[in-house]
């Protein structure tokens, strides 16, 4: 058995998640948040590194001893109502996920290769064992899923995602802070697109979808026209 799949890319603050989120809801469909098996492993990397007196550097004890931690201890993707919940020795952490401690470190563990080898079969897993997923990242259509029954390519101008995530963080939309703002979004798009591991590419079989001049529920609901056709093609 194979679950249906909806991928989403796009680049920072572009409203992936969110979307995903919303799509997933109302295909009835869960949520599959790659980030948080990244952040899964980050976090038992630090706890491994401090139970041996290691502060600061998560990736001293080398990539396969954490992996193999993180097997020991659990870390897996459970089902958990509209999506799935981190567990950890048996315990639910996604709480733990969102320590600063972790935050600050997840980027460097996620760029490793076989840490992603490692977080793509377990999302993989849960597909070929028949879940239905909607799923977001920067590399979902072109190398986590790419036979997904529909891939878009989620965008908007620098401006546009400046403004929304302005308003997320509570922040008055000025013109100085929204420069600000757009120039730092559009080197991270740079920065994404050029990496060595995992770069930002749109799929070449993606659809395009720029919510520059749209609303949040204008944007799912141009996704979930287009996702149940093509799942009516299965």
């Amino acid at each position: 058995m194979k679950g249906g799949v909806i991928a989403i890319d796009g680049p920072s603050a572009s409203g992936k998640s969110s979307t995903a989120r919303a799509v997933a809801e109302a295909l009835g469909f869960a949520h599959l948040d790659s980030g948080a098996l990244y952040r899964g492993v980050t976090l038992v990397a630090l706890r491994e590194a401090r139970r041996d007196g290691v502060e600061g550097d998560p990736l001293v004890l080398g990539a396969e001893a954490i992996l193999r931690a993180a097997e020991d201890r659990g870390l897996m993707l459970q089902p958990d109502g509209a999506g799935f919940a981190a567990y950890l020795d048996g315990e639910p952490v996604d709480a733990a996920l969102r320590d600063a401690d972790v935050t600050r470190h997840v980027s460097a563990v996620s760029a490793v290769p076989v840490v992603r080898e490692w977080v793509n079969a377990r999302l993989r897993q849960l597909v070929r064992a028949g879940r239905d997923v909607v799923v977001d990242g920067r590399d979902i259509g072109t190398v986590v899923f790419p036979d997904a029954d529909l891939k878009v390519f989620l965008t908007a101008t620098p401006e546009a995602r400046a403004g929304r995530r302005l308003s997320q963080r509570g922040e008055r939309i000025v013109p100085e802070e929204l420069d600000r703002e757009a120039a730092a979004l559009s080197r991270r798009d740079v920065a994404d697109s050029s990496r060595a591991v995992a770069p930002l590419r749109r799929a070449d079989d993606a659809v395009d979808l720029d919510t520059t001049g749209m609303t949040f529920a204008e944007g799912v609901a141009w996704i979930l026209a287009r996702a149940r056709a093509a799942l009516a093609r299965r």
